[in-house]
């Protein structure tokens, strides 16, 4: 039900809330603000999915400018999901932070930059023109680097004007593979004003130019990758993760990244189209290999805690992992690994979250990680993929036993000197229930309609 008004509404009601943000005056007020939007975009969101899944698979809005189909729904309840349960820790962090003042100023400046993130994110999600889509993801490298330097340091200006810096620079580049895109359907015959569209550029009726086209996805791979974080362009990655906040950092991780990944994805089908399979694929496999040899190196060596989740990709996972770790670091003063230690002794609510995430994101069963890598491996196997399935293996025993031995020492190891634990927020319990009760259930259970609508997203991009 007025499942079209509901795009319009879920880019409008984040700005609302941004501009709302600059004019409270409590600190308390604009936490209570983004909760609040956050929730509304929820229902919205769930409201989305379901007009996709029950009807023709498909919603518009703004004469087909605004698209949701199965592969964007998805991603918006993820994107949302994601979002509110960072806002809801936000409120439990900032209210917790002895070493800076969430001053009303700080207050105000975080709300806006925060709604405005939302709503570029959800432009990139919900835009059947690429060029909207890369204006929205332009959007959120502007909005988010402030985030980086919500409190100002060294290095957390350092951080920020790193993430500014190489992400424009990648952004730049995949603006060069959106033009070229659209300059290969044009080469096809196609009208000027349709060649940016992602239905047509994706129609199987589409006459796309194969060397226009290789150019175009090489371009905002390696654009898009930037964001995301793919190596070996992601040396903005670990410092942006380090120095942010912890409610940022989650959501950089949770899902701003999964954003740039989803640009990336929308180009394989025209690419698929014009080329096959095998240069695209072959593309993917190379910087997706690299990605996790390079994550797998730093692991090892890694000493801070955040920047060891740095090097990992799970949306409601890794961000309860940043909850935790971020809480914990209140708590011990440092993320340096050889400080959080005793965690479960220290905090048994956030050392648990922290146990649990760390678990689940090195792959143990019976957690949802554990299903997406047999069915990674799965799936190599079966397309003959020998090298890449290799690869994946080392890489993957890396990480297991290098964070294994992380997460040993942190959760049970001996405890440092710590504050006294503070009586925690109301949100803090439902916060770690909800994320781990999420992680399990799905690596238990996956119920047959969720099955059906991840199948439905992926059938999109098959064609």
């Amino acid at each position: 039900m007025f499942a079209g008004q509901s795009i319009i509404l879920m880019l409008a009601i984040p700005v609302a809330g941004a501009v709302l943000s600059l004019l409270l005056q409590q600190p308390r007020q604009v936490l209570t603000t983004i909760v609040a939007v956050s929730a509304v975009e929820m229902a919205l969101a769930i409201n989305l999915w379901a007009a996709v899944l029950a009807g023709p698979g498909i919603v518009t809005a703004a004469e087909q400018w605004f698209y949701i189909d199965a592969f964007s729904a998805f991603h918006v309840v993820v994107l949302v999901l994601v979002f509110l349960l960072s806002s809801a820790f936000a409120g439990v962090y900032f209210t917790n932070d002895a070493e800076h003042a969430f001053t009303p100023p700080v207050a105000r400046r975080f709300g806006a930059l925060w709604l405005g993130s939302l709503a570029a994110m959800m432009l990139v999600l919900a835009s059947n023109n690429l060029g909207i889509m890369w204006v929205g993801m332009e959007a959120t490298t502007l909005l988010s680097a402030f985030l980086i330097s919500l409190y100002p340091t060294r290095l957390s200006l350092e951080a920020m004007w790193k993430y500014l810096i190489i992400c424009s620079i990648g952004i730049a580049f995949a603006f060069m593979g959106t033009l070229l895109a659209a300059a290969s359907m044009q080469s096809g015959g196609a009208v000027e004003a349709d060649a940016l569209l992602w239905t047509h550029l994706a129609s199987a009726d589409a006459h796309l130019d194969p060397t226009l086209m290789k150019f175009a996805f090489v371009f905002v791979l390696v654009g898009y990758g930037t964001k995301a974080g793919l190596a070996p362009i992601h040396s903005w990655l670990p410092d942006a993760h380090s120095q942010a906040p912890a409610p940022v950092s989650a959501m950089f991780s949770g899902f701003l990244l999964n954003t740039a990944l989803y640009c990336i994805m929308r180009f394989v089908p025209p690419s698929q189209h014009a080329l096959g399979d095998g240069f695209t694929n072959g593309l993917l496999i190379v910087f997706g290999s690299a990605s996790i040899l390079v994550a797998a190196g730093f692991i090892v060596f890694q000493r801070d805690a955040k920047r060891l989740l740095a090097y990992h990709n799970h949306s409601v996972c890794k961000s309860l992992a940043f909850f935790a770790v971020g809480r914990l670091g209140q708590r011990f003063g440092s993320h340096e690994m050889h400080t959080i230690s005793g965690a479960l002794r220290a905090d048994t609510l956030w050392g648990i979250a922290l146990l649990v995430s760390l678990l689940a994101l090195i792959g143990v069963a019976p957690f949802s990680i554990f299903m997406s890598e047999y069915q990674l491996l799965r799936a190599a196997a079966g397309a003959g993929a020998w090298l890449a399935l290799v690869l994946f293996l080392i890489a993957s025993g890396i990480v297991f036993i290098s964070a294994l031995r992380h997460l040993i020492d942190m959760v049970f190891g001996e405890p440092q000197a710590h504050q006294a634990p503070a009586r925690e927020g109301k949100l803090s319990v439902p916060i770690v229930v909800v994320a781990v009760g999420l992680l399990l259930v799905l690596g238990l259970w996956m119920p047959l309609s969720l099955s059906q609508a991840i199948g439905s997203a992926a059938a999109v991009l098959a064609g």
